[in-house]
């Protein structure tokens, strides 16, 4: 990692740029930090004073980030609840076919209606330290060869240190960057800084209507530009990397799944490098949205075919254990609070 938690011990004890880069490619991959090289091990391979610094410097990496649950989905992702370092809590999801899914933020300042993330508002951002762990975290339990940053938080928000954990995954990470994505509300910085980069990730827009004015009401803080002009600009993102934009469609029942909008959506699309994902709203006790029938959502799924706009349905992960995104942290605080008032009734008792 270009952080100083990692590189300025190393540098004073005497590593040198190929051990300062075999030992973070092993932490990167899940891996021990002193496991060697293919024809050295490590004994042969690091200095002395190195090695045996690698428990402090382990038990350090450690404290950045661990998992302090997981919850096993019938789909076969896994929830992973992660607890940083200062005790606060993100959320990362291991996802079929060697995909994660991590978080870029505690909380999230978008305010999105439908996501339980929004509804804490943003509490601080991650480190890209913090960033690239989720993923060593989540390669101890199986392999990951892809890296989606639509957890907690918005990553635009978060620029630099996302567009810094970018770099380290499509690097040292092992990570094809077409298999890196970067997932926004559309702030124009994103337009701006993801082609000047070495490492380009593909884009994931979150759309979710093509109405201005109730885009406006679903996602109530994101930056004041109209659906056409954010498909206007992902375009041109989308014809420099030449790979598909995923447009994001969260299908909330009576809201944005009416014919009009799928004909006006299928109208926006039809020609461009894209990829519509209808996502059906994974529901939060309490709230007002429903998802719309599964025979619904498969029929725009044909006629947005028909009508030349390649078109995914994406069921969340883990539905049946409550794990839409920022859930299972809040069922973690809701636990926390309630053994805190049960210990001040008790010791009042």
């Amino acid at each position: 990692m270009h952080t100083p938690e990692f590189i300025e011990p190393l540098t004073q004890l005497g590593a040198k740029a190929c051990h300062i880069g075999r030992m973070r490619r092993a932490w990167l991959q899940g891996g021990v930090l002193d496991q060697g090289t293919r024809h050295q091990a490590s004994e042969h391979f690091l200095p002395l004073a190195v090695r045996e610094a690698v428990p402090e410097l382990s038990a350090r990496l450690e404290r950045v980030a661990r998992v302090v649950e997981q919850h096993p989905a019938e789909d076969s992702a896994i929830r992973l609840l992660v607890e940083l370092a200062d005790q606060q809590q993100v959320e990362s999801v291991l996802l079929p076919r060697g995909g994660i899914c991590i978080s870029s933020q505690v909380g999230c300042a978008v305010g999105c209606q439908f996501c339980m993330t929004g509804t804490s508002g943003l509490i601080r951002q991650l480190s890209s330290l913090e960033m690239v762990a989720q993923v060593a975290l989540g390669r101890r339990i199986q392999p990951v060869k892809k890296v989606v940053f639509m957890g907690m938080g918005e990553p635009a928000h978060n620029l630099e240190n996302v567009l810094e954990a970018i770099d380290i995954l499509g690097t040292d990470g092992g990570i094809g960057h077409r298999n890196l994505v970067f997932s926004t509300v559309g702030d124009p910085r994103v337009f701006q800084r993801l082609p000047e980069q070495t490492v380009r990730p593909a884009l994931a827009l979150s759309l979710h209507t093509t109405r201005n004015d109730l885009r406006e009401q679903l996602v109530p803080r994101a930056p004041r530009i109209t659906p056409e002009e954010l498909v206007e600009q992902a375009e041109i993102y989308a014809q420099l990397i030449d790979y598909p934009v995923q447009y994001q469609w969260t299908l909330l029942e009576g809201i944005n799944d009416s014919a009009e909008e799928m004909e006006a959506v299928a109208a926006l699309l039809k020609g461009k490098k894209a990829v519509l994902n209808l996502i059906p709203y994974n529901r939060m006790e309490g709230d007002i949205y429903q998802r719309p029938p599964a025979e619904q959502t498969q029929q725009w799924m044909r006629f947005l075919h028909q009508k030349g706009v390649l078109t995914k349905i994406r069921q969340s992960a883990g539905q049946e254990i409550d794990g839409g995104c920022g859930q299972l942290r809040a069922r973690q605080a809701d636990k926390a609070l309630q053994q805190r008032a049960e210990k001040l009734i008790a010791r009042q008792a």
